[in-house]
């Protein structure tokens, strides 16, 4: 199986092939390919919106569709992932990623750095947060979960953190509400994402590095560079837990049908009833997402029944042969 199919972490339950003649490995698409069912991840500069970045990308790699889940601010830079094409589907799968930020805490008085690392720790955990003012979200009182605060470094009354915490956790409003907490009152000055889900900032590409890519493609039909800073949209999906299927299930889960235990090859270990899921195909190419109707157990040894349904097909038809009869 495909490294994208985290092959390392599933478990195989019906011996299976798969043909060569239909679909593509993700790791051996051509450039047209990825451009369909591909992700660049940006490293989104200081000024424009995601929204904005996402716009220029499109008119570089000259696409119709791109987007991007997990909006940054003008004064936020970092990781920003943006699928294109296709790939925008897969981007509901992101959603509920964690993140990991940096951040510069500017401290109105000052502050011993004791102090601050115990605060970071009471600050661990669940947390409720005021939605601000200005956010794309219905203002009012949510909790969300912090999984780590490390207090990097202190030079005078500015402080650098390192903050990992649940989608929708705003930093800025945590800051504020340690400085409350101190009785000395602080803001943020400056904030990275440096990890968004399973993707982290070593894999980040600025704007012009696109650009110069795509240029040394069309103009020499050099691959080398552009292939850097375009992946596989099944990147997306690292954290998702995965069931392979067949070759011969592939189509009629493109058509949305059920998926039928008979046709799972195998899955990750952990699912459990009404998790989302990814169903890949023996290559490692994402095929759909879905909801499991089935722990891994029980698909371990079912023979009969659903195994999961699908939600977001993301896998055109026809791209693996018809097995399967309507019924008119």
């Amino acid at each position: 199986m495909s490294d994208y199919t985290d092959s390392e972490n599933m478990e195989e339950i019906r011996v299976s092939t798969t043909d060569p003649k239909f679909g593509t490995p993700p790791g051996e698409r051509t450039i047209s390919q990825l451009l369909e069912r591909g992700v660049v991840i940006l490293d989104k500069p200081h000024g424009p919106t995601s929204h904005q970045v996402a716009h220029w990308l499109k008119d570089i790699l000259n696409l119709e569709k791109a987007g991007h889940h997990g909006t940054l601010d003008p004064n936020t830079t970092g990781v920003l992932s943006i699928a294109l094409s296709h790939g925008v589907k897969a981007l509901e799968a992101t959603s509920d990623d964690s993140k990991e930020y940096i951040a510069v805490m500017k401290l109105h008085r000052e502050v011993d750095l004791k102090v601050v690392e115990e605060l970071a720790e009471e600050f661990t955990g669940e947390i409720y947060q005021m939605v601000p003012v200005r956010s794309a979200v219905k203002r009012g009182l949510r909790t969300r979960k912090i999984h780590y605060i490390k207090v990097l470094e202190k030079e005078g009354p500015e402080v650098l953190i390192l903050v990992g915490s649940q989608s929708g956790t705003y930093i800025r409003t945590l800051i504020h509400d340690m400085g409350e907490v101190m009785g000395v009152g602080a803001s943020m000055s400056e904030l990275r994402r440096t990890r968004s889900g399973p993707i982290k900032e070593e894999l980040a590409v600025t704007l012009q590095q696109v650009k110069d890519g795509w240029e040394l493609y069309k103009n020499g039909g050099d691959e080398e560079t552009l292939r850097k800073v375009i992946h596989p949209f099944e990147m997306l999906l690292g954290n998702v837990k995965k069931v392979a299927v067949k070759d011969s299930t592939v189509d009629a889960l493109c058509h949305g049908a059920m998926l039928g235990h008979p046709g799972v090859a195998a899955c990750s270990g952990n699912i459990q009833r009404g998790d989302m899921i990814a169903i890949m195909t023996l290559k490692g190419e994402a095929v759909a997402l879905g909801t499991a109707k089935a722990s891994s157990k029980e698909i371990m040894v079912g023979r009969t029944g659903v195994a999961a349904s699908v939600d977001r097909v993301l896998m055109e038809k026809s791209t693996y042969p018809r097995a399967w009869k309507s019924h008119k």
